[in-house]
């Protein structure tokens, strides 16, 4: 393991985000009391991202560049892999950090002898407008996060948004102690499997209701969001979690439901697919196959999507090479 240099890497996976990434960097630099370097992983980008970052001079960031796409997963990993800072928090290109952020999160994680520490985050719409996404007095009354509450809010088709969409910051030295990375198979969700694994580990992420992080939303359309094979992928990649951790039973019930609503979200896709292509016959054998999915059929297709992947769906277009979807993020 690299020794530590600094308090905190900043870890950005980038991929044609010319139009954000300095954004990004500027907030991660900007931070108060606290150490930071900035890893940015270029996964392939096919516009000016490598050379905006190059242009930043400042030796606290750093650019590595993939000869191959890896995907969001895969290039956290990379900036992992290479991490000089006792804690690792992960920063999506197209997002930004409040200055206070990273010193607050690091004294409350070592205060609490936490392994992960999470946050409230503002939702900036592309006009500037901000919301916070979760109530603070609720956040308030989580202390810790657990492993079944966390499951639990990632459940598909629900109308709130889900403990997935928070940034973990993550130490560094838990992580490698448990061989913790990113499944780099999945391009959605990769977020969520590494949380849920960490707290299945036995990590104790301590929960902070104050807002710290921006999750930018830009003008798009939905309608290539969420795929019936990202679906799949996370299904097999919960399969894999389950056969991984020993789950008490309170954690084993709420991993059945969101299996549950993954098996769903995949048929109604399905029901989706064959409606679009006029395929009558296999769209029956869905529906018969999975009643449950017609449900979502009686609200217009945009409600249904918007329902399947979180509240702010008819605006959001994130990192084109990130799906976005349930945490999903972005998982």
């Amino acid at each position: 393991m690299i020794e530590p240099t600094c308090d905190v890497t900043v870890v950005i996976a980038a991929f044609n985000a010319e139009l954000t990434i300095e954004r990004a960097i500027v907030s991660a630099l900007m931070q108060d009391d606290v150490r930071v370097e900035v890893i940015v992983v270029d996964d392939c980008s096919r516009d000016a991202t490598r050379e905006i970052v190059l242009a930043i001079d400042d030796p606290r960031v750093r650019l590595i560049a993939h000869e191959r796409n890896k995907g969001p997963g895969g290039a956290r990993n990379t900036a992992f892999d290479a991490a000089c800072g006792r804690w690792l928090a992960v920063l999506d290109a197209d997002d930004t950090i409040y200055s206070d952020r990273l010193s607050r999160l690091v004294r409350q994680g070592e205060q609490m002898k936490a392994d992960v520490i999470v946050d409230n985050l503002d939702i900036v719409s592309p006009q500037g407008v901000r919301r916070t996404m979760f109530a603070e007095a609720d956040l308030s009354r989580r202390p810790w996060m657990t492993l079944e509450a966390f499951i639990s809010s990632n459940v598909l088709f629900r109308s709130t948004y889900n403990y997935g969409y928070m940034k973990p910051v993550f130490s560094r030295s838990f992580l490698d102690g448990h061989g913790l990375r990113f499944d780099e198979s999945l391009r959605i969700g990769e977020d969520y499997i590494l949380l849920a694994s960490a707290l299945a580990a036995g990590g104790r992420c301590t929960v902070c209701p104050r807002v710290g992080y921006a999750y930018h939303l830009t003008d798009g359309s939905i309608s290539s969001v969420l795929k019936r094979h990202h679906v799949e992928a996370m299904l097999a990649a919960d399969a894999a979690f389950v056969q991984s951790y020993p789950l008490d039973a309170t954690a084993l019930r709420a991993q059945r439901q969101r299996r549950r609503s993954l098996e769903q979200a995949r048929s109604f896709l399905a029901l989706i697919d064959h409606f679009k292509q006029g395929a009558v016959a296999p769209a029956l054998v869905t529906a018969l196959r999975d009643p449950l999915a017609l449900r979502h059929l009686r609200m217009p297709i945009a409600a249904r999507l918007r329902r399947l992947i979180g509240p702010q769906a008819s605006t959001m277009r994130k990192d084109p090479n990130r799906a976005t979807g349930p945490h999903t993020s972005k998982g």
